[in-house]
């Protein structure tokens, strides 16, 4: 089902959708527009994702068993290994 919706756009926009739409890009500011959401909607799924990944990442790391080090403790251990593979 369609709604129909009142929206305001900045001339700009307005400009840019209607360029597109005249140069035969799209078949109505209508198509555009939804083009757009479409898009848009593909972008916050895409983020919710990552946001997602992130945080399983960080509860993994917080759920390690391994006991923390210090930062002293990770200085020499990146020394470590960066002389072995030099």
């Amino acid at each position: 089902m369609n709604e129909k919706l009142s929206i305001t756009l900045p001339s700009e926009m307005v400009a840019a959708i209607k360029s597109r739409v005249d140069a035969g890009a799209y078949a109505s500011t209508s198509e555009v527009l939804r083009a757009a959401m479409r898009l848009w909607l593909r972008e916050e799924a895409e983020y919710e994702e990552r946001i997602a990944a992130i945080r399983t990442r960080v509860k993994a790391s917080l759920d390690d068993p391994r006991r923390n080090l210090t930062g002293e403790e990770v200085k020499q251990q990146l020394g470590a290994f960066f002389d072995k593979h030099r």
